[in-house]
């Protein structure tokens, strides 16, 4: 959900000035040019207009930036070592952490990359994270944005006409990641071609260049943990879906490294990089609304409201959403504009949803907030829909079922009764989860570390992938390990 709840913009990545798009998830073979000498970092970044609007986008849509010294040290660091090993020294980067739990990078054409802290916390060492920079600056390199002009072109007149289709924040959504998706399957080559030159650019600065297959088999095992969750959020749906299948990337990827080293032999910088890591937020950011179990909370806004039971909840930039287990019941919440002198009711029957039943609007009191619902019927889901009056704004709450029952109704019933504020208490309380490093003691196991872990589904898989540990790994005493904690 969005910082003020409402559809934020969608950056259509790939189009007009991104050079890539999505999760670094492609890795292949190319041939690197010799380095040249040495030279003094450039970190100043020339910005055109068109680039800032870009920049100022991504900030809107991936929570602003995130602000860590430390981090940003350690990565101003790694860059400086990756642009001295490349043909082109005197190209000039900079780097923005974003305040998002995604797992993403890109790049603009400027050099202007973009990590987010999702992508860092999911990292075990700063070859892997090397292997993300040198691959995004090998985009830039290549000028992958000038060949790619004519379908960011064709993106734009796109995005243009479906901003113009209306104001359904879904169907926009839907329509930008379609053509987001297609655009993608044309960089296929180009995707390969940065590929090589990012794993040849890491190893020539002495970084173990066997961290982008580690590195590709996290991100693989990441998103397989997260197959199970139904998001309409067009920065989740692309995730490994335009791009060849793993093993292919892992495969290409390893043979590249072998091209310079052997397994082993560079640097994984492991020790440095789990400082600077330590105490990360991890997830999601709570002053912009977070999930926890069946619950959400919005410290900033001041309210809470937890889904039924067997529901799992997603915060997207556009809603909420809750699927229940076996897909015959979701749910969506969102805020919506709706004048002050227009009446709940008149809002759920002012066409903005089709077949609502007109006569089952009714007007009501839910924890003392004025409210309003409606019944609505389509071909294969039927529709429970309430609106809840909050200050000076209207929430929505869309539950659809396809059989209705008695557990739909109640459902629908007692999550919009558990639609309240929070006390003063709740909202301090209301921390973000953590990256904490910790020593493993004698004794500790996978299984254990992993009940310490707070706020997390699947602990002990999200542990073996945090610490890029496949299902047979062990731990030992004094191996430095994340945990998550509140």
């Amino acid at each position: 959900m969005s910082r003020r709840l409402w559809a934020a913009p969608i950056v259509l990545c790939a189009a007009l000035s991104l050079t890539a798009c999505g999760d670094i998830t492609r890795f292949q073979t190319a041939a690197v040019p010799a380095a040249s000498p040495a030279a003094k970092p450039n970190r100043t970044v020339a910005q055109s207009p068109a680039a800032e609007k870009e920049h100022e986008r991504i900030l809107s849509s991936y929570g602003g930036a995130y602000d860590d010294p430390k981090l940003e040290g350690l990565i101003g660091k790694t860059v400086d070592r990756l642009v001295a090993a490349s043909d082109r020294p005197d190209q000039a980067y900079k780097v923005t952490i974003l305040n998002s739990g995604a797992v993403n990078a890109f790049a603009l054409p400027t050099g202007q990359l973009y990590v987010t802290r999702g992508l860092i916390a999911l990292a075990c060492d700063t070859s892997e994270l090397s292997s993300v920079l040198s691959h995004e600056m090998a985009h830039v390199l290549a000028k992958h944005a000038s060949i790619r002009e004519d379908q960011a072109r064709q993106a734009a007149v796109v995005t243009r006409v479906v901003t113009e289709m209306g104001s359904d924040p879904d169907l926009t959504a839907l329509a930008l990641a379609k053509t987001k998706l297609t655009m993608a399957s044309f960089s296929r080559a180009q995707e390969f071609e940065a590929d090589g030159i990012g794993v040849g650019i890491s190893s020539r600065a002495h970084f173990d260049p066997f961290g982008a297959a580690r590195f590709l088999t996290a991100m693989e095992r990441n998103a397989e943990l997260k197959a199970g969750k139904t998001s309409v959020d067009p920065r989740t749906q692309d995730f490994l879906s335009s791009h060849p299948a793993t093993p292919e990337r892992v495969a290409n990827a390893q043979n590249t490294a072998r091209q310079y080293t052997s397994p082993g032999s560079n640097e994984r910088d492991r020790d440095t990089y789990l400082a600077a890591i330590d105490n990360i937020v991890y997830g999601e950011d709570p002053s912009e609304g977070f999930v926890r179990g069946r619950r959400f909370l919005h410290p900033k806004l001041g309210f809470t409201f937890a889904a039924p039971d067997n529901f799992t909840l997603d915060n997207t930039a556009q809603a909420v959403i809750g699927v229940r287990e076996g897909g015959t019941q979701a749910m969506r919440f969102d805020v919506v504009r709706v004048p002050a002198e227009q009446t709940l009711g008149d809002y759920l029957n002012s066409g903005w949803m089709e077949n609502v039943d007109k006569a089952s609007t009714e007007d009501l009191t839910i924890n003392g907030f004025p409210a309003a619902s409606a019944v609505a019927h389509g071909d294969q889901w039927q529709f429970k829909v309430y609106a809840l009056r909050f200050g000076s704004d209207v929430y929505r709450f869309i539950f659809a079922t396809k059989q209705k029952t008695t557990e739909s109704d109640r459902n629908a019933r007692e999550t919009v009764n558990s639609f309240r504020r929070l006390t003063l208490e709740e909202i301090q309380a209301a921390r973000p989860l953590r990256i904490k490093v910790i020593n493993a003691q004698p004794g500790d196991t996978v299984e254990s570390l992993s009940h310490r872990m707070a706020g997390v589904d699947r602990p002990v898989e999200r542990f073996r992938i945090l610490n890029g540990l496949d299902a047979h790994a062990q731990i030992k005493a004094r191996d430095r390990v994340k945990i998550v904690v509140d």
